[in-house]
């Protein structure tokens, strides 16, 4: 029996997970499973890690525990309704989406909460909500949508390859305002892979690449508490109670870990040792209490993630669905990079960048983005799959088709035979 033709954006969540047979699935299933992984693991290391800090501070220790179970609520309440949005209404509204990131830049250094220094978050009751990662997500929205319009113009001009160069220059610079230079590296990687990926030539990405470079190693220089953060790393040990604090810190609990770790609820640091300890550095408690055991089956599932994010992104230029894989390989390369940073971080491979990991350190508005952009994996895997199934099942339509008419003439060719 042949799968009838649907029209996929009218489809709903309850109806697509409800069509699928033994032999083909209509959404790739890895990605809930290595989503729910990373939130389990992410819930278990918020609650070791913030208890000490969040009795101090709130008189509850499971403080932190309840509003990191309400975010993860909140991203699968939130992944529910996205899920149903198909890939032509992010490709239409992709321009809309990037003035709302421009709006949410703007407002927050209006109205934003000040947090270290740092004004990064817009409180609605409740809940604060980070600007700057709504703002990822919709950039690379516009910018995939940008290269299906301009992909043969960024592919042969200087002018085509600028041109997000210069949206991006605006969000930088209302970046830079709050200041969130981590969120700034990110989207700088990010689109210039992607624009490599899409067909830049070389050479244009080498010298941009290079004045890039050079204009965020002037911010780092000419920035005093940014350098205090490159010289604590470059030797954290020559000012352990300064500029190296956190690292050492950080480095300890590495240190401890060893193999297998000292065993979960075990880590010294935490004990507000280790500032941060249950968002930017959960990765530390978790290299303490799991050693590299944890951190390797970690690692595992983000490039586990991000691989298939990158062949889904190739698998949908192929069969040329151009935005849908711009938009893959821009998830990918973010993850990568992001997941990369606060490991790298916390380990004392690069700078110290206020980046969170993925789907696991704490922090509402990063889980409900990359939740969504999960989702939005999950999606385009699901509107590819369901176009081979209906091209499937055109082909054994007109084959039956075919096939019935071969029978109807060979019948009418035997009784006119017998006939004569």
């Amino acid at each position: 029996m042949a799968i009838p033709f649907i029209d996929n954006s009218q489809w709903s969540l309850p109806q697509w997970l409800q069509l699928e047979s033994r032999s083909v699935a209509t959404f790739d299933r890895s990605y809930v499973v290595l989503a729910l992984c990373m939130y389990m693991i992410g819930l278990i290391m918020v609650a070791s890690s913030s208890m000490p800090i969040a009795e101090r501070l709130f008189a509850n220790p499971f403080h932190f525990i309840i509003r990191h179970m309400i975010y993860i609520v909140l991203s699968l309440t939130v992944a529910a309704i996205a899920l149903q949005v198909p890939m032509s209404r992010w490709h239409q509204y992709s321009g809309n989406l990037l003035l709302l990131a421009i709006v949410l830049l703007v407002v927050v250094l209006v109205i934003g909460r000040n947090v270290n220094g740092s004004t990064r978050w817009i409180a609605v009751g409740p809940i604060t909500i980070q600007a700057a990662e709504p703002a990822k997500l919709f950039f690379f929205c516009y910018l995939s949508a940008y290269l299906v319009r301009r992909r043969d113009e960024v592919m042969e001009n200087v002018k085509g390859f600028a041109k997000p160069l210069v949206v991006f220059g605006v969000l930088s610079g209302l970046l830079l305002m709050q200041p969130d230079l981590g969120t700034i590296i990110v989207m700088f990687v990010t689109t210039f892979g992607l624009l490599f990926l899409a067909g830049a030539k070389l050479w244009q990405f080498i010298a941009i690449s290079g004045v890039g470079i050079t204009l965020l190693s002037m911010l780092a220089y000419f920035s005093p508490y940014r350098w205090a953060r490159v010289t604590g790393f470059l030797d954290p040990w020559k000012d352990p109670f300064g500029s190296g604090y956190q690292l050492t810190q950080s480095l300890m609990a590495y240190g401890r870990g060893e193999t297998f770790g000292q065993g979960l609820g075990n880590s010294v640091q935490k004990l507000e040792y280790l500032p941060e300890a249950h968002t930017d550095f959960v990765m530390a408690v978790l290299a303490e209490e799991f050693g590299f055991v944890g951190i390797s089956v970690i690692l595992l599932l983000s490039m586990t993630l991000v691989f298939k994010a990158l062949l889904l992104g190739r698998k949908a230029v192929n069969q040329e669905k151009y935005f849908e894989g711009f938009f893959a390989y821009a998830i990918g390369i973010w993850f990568c990079f992001q997941a990369a940073v606060n490991i790298g971080a916390s380990a004392g491979i690069v700078p110290t960048k206020g980046l969170t990991m993925p789907l696991i350190s704490y922090g509402g508005s990063s889980m409900i983005i990359m939740t969504i952009a999960v989702v939005i994996l999950i999606r385009i895997d699901h509107e590819i799959r369901l176009q081979s199934i209906q091209a499937t099942s055109r082909t054994t339509g007109a084959n039956k088709s075919t096939k019935k008419k071969r029978t109807k003439v060979k019948k009418t060719e035997i009784i006119e035979g017998e006939n004569d």
